[in-house]
């Protein structure tokens, strides 16, 4: 099991999601973040500096790992405990001496009563079930995950999994976040979406903001979600084009394509999605970042570099140190639910960035493909391209 870090007034302090109460005792919301990846570090990073800053937080953040054990033959947890520092995902970075490694997901979450969920978007489904009758019924949660479900029924964002399996409120946060340079603390932005309440909202943007880490909120969670998850899939083209080489020109097209076919897409699911969240944070910024340095982006142009000939799960363990592409296995959800709803001619960026991966096509398929014309009148109303 994990230490504990020595909270100055928690012993005190029950934990409530509420500031404050009725009789003039200030209740404290304790923070666990699921997920110690590369930019899960990096929150938990964030949110550490503003727990101890900040009254309304228990200064400890625990943070849940997947065990894993290093060649030193030391568990991950263990030398993160050690070092305050996530040497295999995050090397040379310190988190905080107030995040607390867990190798233990249940231990880990069992006093929190905010939850922040950033993992894989495809190991999310099990961690939940995991977590079933686990968490504390006043809970609210935040997901930092791109990815979806795709299921029989359609498709299911990866908030709505968390919400429905849980019974919490889930919230979203993306943004033009690549998480490296956020460790050094180099400016960057990013969108909270929310459903209903404002206030809760605010507790997450006073949770994650710092000077060099803003962060606003927008009342669409489907939107904001969304376009976290459709760009990794953009990106994956962009790397295409990289890879190729055909220039800023080509790459400029393919992410003005990219834009139109995330909010295409993002208003015939959700017809609540609004046009505006494309222009904050979570939508062309967090495009444009991800498709000039993302690591989907990276990976994308290797595998057009050897024309195809080598596949992208090979790619992923070569050059992402464990990290794992969300772009391909998105690529193929949406791939199905275009197919399923036989909407592929709508979209033919999405669907030739599929078809590439899989080899059905080659990578310079990504021009000659992605420039047919959709027929625009099979879209109607507040959904028409622009």
């Amino acid at each position: 099991m994990a230490p504990a870090f020595e909270d100055n007034n928690s012993e005190t302090l029950p934990s409530s999601f509420s500031s404050g109460s009725d009789d003039g005792v200030l209740h404290k919301s304790k923070v666990t973040v699921v997920g110690s990846g590369n930019w899960g570090s990096v929150a938990s990073k964030l949110i550490a500096s503003n727990t101890l800053r900040l009254s309304s937080f228990h200064d400890e953040v625990r943070m849940w790992v997947f065990e894993e054990t290093l060649p030193s033959g030391e568990k991950l947890t263990d030398v993160i405990n050690r070092t305050n520092e996530n040497v295999k995902y995050l090397p040379g970075i310190k988190l905080g001496k107030n995040v607390v490694a867990d190798p233990d997901l249940e231990n880990a979450v069992k006093d929190a009563n905010m939850l922040v969920f950033v993992t894989p978007h495809q190991f999310m489904e099990g961690i939940c079930k995991r977590l079933v009758g686990k968490v504390n019924g006043d809970v609210e949660a935040i997901s930092l995950i791109k990815g979806m479900e795709v299921k029989r029924e359609g498709p299911c964002m990866i908030s709505t999994l968390i919400s429905e399996q849980l019974g919490v409120s889930c919230c979203v946060l993306m943004g033009a976040n690549i998480a490296n340079e956020i460790a050094v603390e180099k400016f960057s932005e990013a969108t909270v979406g929310y459903r209903d309440n404002r206030e809760i909202a605010e507790k997450w943007v006073q949770l994650f903001s710092t000077p060099y880490f803003m962060v606003t909120a927008v009342q669409d969670v489907e939107g904001v979600e969304l376009c976290g998850t459709l760009k990794n899939v953009v990106a994956i083209a962009a790397g295409f084009v990289d890879g190729l080489e055909m220039g800023n020109n080509t790459k400029a097209a393919i992410m003005r394509i990219g834009l139109r076919e995330m909010r295409a897409f993002s208003k015939l699911l959700f017809s609540s999605v609004k046009d505006s969240t494309f222009f904050e944070s979570c939508g062309v910024a967090d495009l444009i970042t991800t498709c000039l340095g993302g690591r989907n982006r990276k990976v994308a142009e290797a595998f057009a570099k050897n024309e195809g000939k080598r596949s992208f799960d090979d790619l992923e363990a070569e050059m992402l140190q464990g990290q794992k592409l969300q772009g391909v296995s998105t690529a193929r959800e949406v791939y199905e639910v275009l197919s399923h709803r036989g909407w592929l001619e709508l979209f033919p960026l999405f669907a030739t960035v599929h078809e590439i991966c899989v080899g059905h096509l080659p990578p310079s398929a990504i021009v000659e493909y992605s420039e047919r014309k959709p027929r625009l009148s099979l879209l109607e109303g507040s959904t028409q391209y622009y």
